[in-house]
């Protein structure tokens, strides 16, 4: 298995990521995230697409509470509730 870029770890745990890769992967500086995974000895970098909590669409989210919910997902909420509550 290929290696690729070595980085080194700063002393605030943080890796640069090269160019190429951000660019491969459309990563955009102070705008994208990354959700960092393990599985086994290896830690995953994965670019990171926000999702609804109940079917994890990403069509129409919607930030409720500090969850984010899907157009679909909010409407059967919405007819769930009892009208006049």
């Amino acid at each position: 298995m290929g290696t690729g870029s070595i980085r080194k770890i700063d002393t605030a745990g943080r890796v640069v990521l090269p160019k190429s890769i951000r660019k491969t992967f459309d990563l955009k500086d102070d705008v994208d995230s990354v959700e960092i995974s393990v599985d086994g000895d290896a830690i995953i970098l994965k670019k990171y697409t926000p999702t609804c909590m109940f079917c994890g669409g990403n069509e129409e989210l919607t930030d409720y509470k500090g969850h984010r919910i899907c157009g679909n997902c909010l409407r059967e909420l919405s007819e769930l509730r009892p009208h006049g509550a």
